[in-house]
């Protein structure tokens, strides 16, 4: 049950304060002189996709994006960088240095910092209570639809061509088989979803005029309401300060 509540409290968050928890949370990761934070931060980041019972495409994501990333920096910036002064390996033709090897470290934590905190923001937060809290905070409506429609269009892309291939199966079409016979069934799928998109943003925009979404000098209202609670603005303090001390100690502590 506990669990369960701190879940919801992820959820329930404004996502303003998610988007600020992105954003300062790579940022500090980048500015700490060392990775270590960031690879502290990630670890709470991973405890946190754990709460919300989203570990395992959490940890694909990151694993999958991760280990590739490292070892190319590591090579590159271990091997290569100008910054190497202490050789941890020597092999002959090559050396690699301990100072980049940190730096490429470093740049791998803030990288995975930022998508994994992008990818729980992501996936605890509904688009509409994004785009209204964005609206709510000066965002003028039109740019927010834009980010509404940016969001969307991807999932709905994805069910619009899975509908057409379970239609199209149901019809006898056969869509297993090897790579050259998948794509060219893959092909003709295109051009439904594509035009469906394109009817679909004509008929909401026509929707939204005729609601008066072009209309001047009205305060704009949305069904979808957000709110601020204690937490949030104990967290967005909280990340404040952390920019305030990572900064301060970037800066002077080294």
């Amino acid at each position: 049950m506990q669990m369960e509540r701190v879940a919801k409290g992820i959820i329930n968050l404004n996502p303003l304060t998610k988007l600020l928890a992105v954003l300062v949370l790579g940022v500090i990761s980048l500015m700490f002189p060392s990775p270590w934070l960031g690879f502290g931060i990630l670890l709470a980041l991973m405890i946190m996709a754990m709460i919300v019972k989203l570990s395992a495409v959490f940890y694909k994501l990151i694993f999958g994006f991760g280990i590739p990333l490292t070892l190319m920096l590591v090579f590159i910036q271990g091997f290569y960088s100008t910054k190497n002064k202490t050789v941890l390996l020597d092999l002959g033709f090559a050396q690699l240095g301990l100072e980049g090897t940190m730096y490429a470290l470093k740049l791998v934590s803030a990288l995975l910092v930022f998508v994994a905190a992008f990818f729980l923001m992501n996936q605890t937060t509904k688009t509409s209570k994004l785009v209204a809290a964005l609206i709510e905070s000066g965002l003028n409506a039109k740019i927010g639809y834009l980010v509404l429609a940016s969001l969307n269009v991807v999932p709905q892309m994805n069910r619009r061509m899975k509908s057409i291939k379970e239609a199209q199966e149901s019809r006898g079409v056969s869509l297993a088989g090897n790579i050259i016979h998948r794509f060219k069934t893959f092909l003709p799928l295109i051009g439904p979803v594509i035009l469906s998109s394109l009817i679909d943003a004509q008929e909401r925009g026509m929707a939204l005029e005729t609601r008066g979404f072009g209309l001047k000098d009205v305060k704009v209202t949305s069904l979808t309401q957000v709110e601020t609670t204690m937490l949030d603005y104990a967290i967005r303090i909280i990340l404040l300060g952390a920019f305030i001390g990572v900064a301060l100690f970037a800066l002077f502590g080294t």
